[in-house]
């Protein structure tokens, strides 16, 4: 469990760039978009995929959470999955002629 605790900012970086990651095995023009700042700072951080004018559905994220699971390889597989179902989704719902927008 290498990777598990760190700080919120530590946190915040490392769940950007794993759903980024995971997002982008499926489309490469998705973006991630994460929140970590006001109410949420220090307790939690919300994300959503967006390819050109689509935006997914909210993903929420615990703080303490991720911190503490981030090491898993279980949980981070579920994860990995349920982000790249939320990309597929996203651009299956946008069409062909979505690819181009940004």
């Amino acid at each position: 469990m290498a990777f598990s605790g760190g700080s919120y900012e530590d946190v915040a970086r490392w769940l950007w760039n794993f759903l980024t990651s995971h997002a982008k095995r499926e489309q490469a023009r998705i973006e991630v978009e994460l929140d970590a700042g006001g109410e949420r700072q220090g307790r939690s951080y919300g994300a959503c995929l967006r390819w050109g004018e689509r935006r997914s559905a909210p993903l929420e994220f615990d703080y303490k959470d991720v911190a503490e699971h981030r090491g898993s390889l279980a949980w981070c597989q579920a994860l990995a999955a349920r982000v790249r179902a939320e990309a597929r989704a996203l651009t299956k719902a946008g069409g062909l002629g979505q690819a181009g927008a940004r």
